[in-house]
């Protein structure tokens, strides 16, 4: 069963929430980050990259780098930039992008599910990556970036949530990238029970964006747990901020890959060894999007190419079945000699959310290649997450982007 409970969020007044909502902070490099906050000096970017703050240069990873982020907290609750819930409640949190629908639950969910495997994961984490939000949580003492985690739809959450959308919402802003933002808070005490057992009727949860988030918020807690041998369980640091979708709402983009060189073949000696894996074809348009699994556009220079898997070659298995597997064990392990596509530097990858024009623009300026993918779907996620397996690296690529700084929770009272 899944746990999850209310809680007291620290959030943006109305007046402020649109220019508080932010983008992740690993959308964004340091250069970048500066330039939006220097913008919009309220923007939670500043906060969730409190480099920002200091003179070019400055470690973003310094102690008083996370000072300076809690002190900002602080400083902004004070003025009445944020506010906290006198009361423990649920949020509902809707994003609306090119017509297309999504409505999460916000809620704080269970350290000790993401420890037993009721929050199930599709991917491993980077100790580096995590040291810097283990930072950031531990010293603002707030979870500050919600965890996206999905579950298969169930007709009484869709229901009551349909229920408290009919009221106005507490908040509703278009952000510069088009989407639209609603969030609705549920404050009702019967609602509140009903949710808790709803969910507690759900077998798993599974984190589709957020793992080195959820591994960070994992490891505050249990350093707070050993530091307060005396801990009942039920204080705030058991918990983690989350995001709950059905799955039936979300949907998955493609996740392309670029490469830097050919692999030292000539053109036509790189199509010749990708046939022996692939049925090879001119692409019908350009650029190719391929229409179905077992599909991939491949640029070669200024030319499409359709390709599709040999079904003799595809291991029957979550993670063997997938598209970007078979990519990456039949052709860039043993054509590019690339063992490891995290730290490879010949390899790149490109989120659909940037089009395929983004591939064609790369290889024009100087990439030799791109394949183009179709989209791993939510239910190969939860396959390959319920068989307690691995995806590849970058296998999905979600949108649209949950904000930070629209919901906070404070782990300590």
């Amino acid at each position: 069963m899944a746990v999850i409970k209310p809680f007291k969020a620290l959030r943006p007044s109305r007046k402020t929430a649109a220019e508080v909502a932010a983008l992740p902070y690993d959308v964004y490099n340091s250069k970048e980050a500066r330039a939006v906050v220097r913008e919009n000096p309220i923007s939670f970017l500043a906060i969730d990259r409190a480099e920002t703050q200091f003179p070019e240069g400055q470690d973003m990873y310094a102690p008083e780098v996370y000072e300076k982020a809690a002190q900002m907290l602080k400083d902004e609750e004070a003025s009445g930039i944020f506010v906290q819930d006198p009361k423990a409640c649920f949020y509902i949190y809707e994003l609306t992008m090119d017509g297309r629908v999504q409505t999460g639950l916000v809620a704080a969910s269970s350290v000790d599910d993401y420890m037993n495997g009721v929050i199930k994961k599709h991917e491993n984490t980077l100790e580096e990556k995590e040291q810097d939000r283990i930072r950031h949580v531990d010293t603002c003492s707030a979870q500050t970036g919600p965890i996206f985690l999905a579950y298969r739809a169930k007709k009484e959450i869709r229901d009551l949530i349909n229920t408290v959308k009919t009221a106005d919402a507490e908040y509703d802003f278009v952000s510069d990238d088009g989407i639209r933002h609603r969030v609705w808070v549920i404050s009702d005490d019967a609602q509140i029970s009903a949710i808790g057992e709803f969910f507690a009727g759900i077998d798993n949860t599974y984190i589709a964006d957020g793992h080195h988030r959820a591994a960070s918020a994992v490891k505050v807690s249990l350093k707070r747990r050993a530091e307060r041998p005396d801990h009942t369980g039920d204080e705030e640091f058991n918990y983690f901020l989350s995001v709950l979708f059905p799955d039936d709402e979300l949907k998955i983009l493609d996740y392309n890959r670029v490469l830097k060189d050919l692999a030292g073949y000539e053109p036509g000696e790189l199509l010749n060894e990708l046939g022996k894996v692939f049925t090879v074809e001119d692409a019908p348009e350009s650029p190719y999007h391929p229409e179905k699994k077992g599909e991939m556009g491949f640029l070669l220079g200024d030319k499409w190419y359709k390709l599709t898997v040999k079904e003799d070659r595809v291991k029957n298995d979550p993670v063997g079945n997938l598209d970007v597997a078979y990519l990456q064990r039949e052709v860039l392990t043993p054509v590019w000699k690339i063992d490891d596509p995290r730290t490879d530097s010949r390899i790149s990858f490109v989120g659909g959310i940037r089009g395929l024009e983004e591939l064609e623009k790369r290889c024009s300026e100087g990439d030799a290649a791109a394949f183009a993918m179709y989209p791993t779907s939510i239910g190969e996620l939860f396959a390959v997450a319920d068989a307690k397996l691995l995806m590849p690296p970058k296998s999905t690529w979600f949108e649209p982007k949950l904000r930070s700084g629209l919901f906070i929770h404070k782990i300590e009272k």
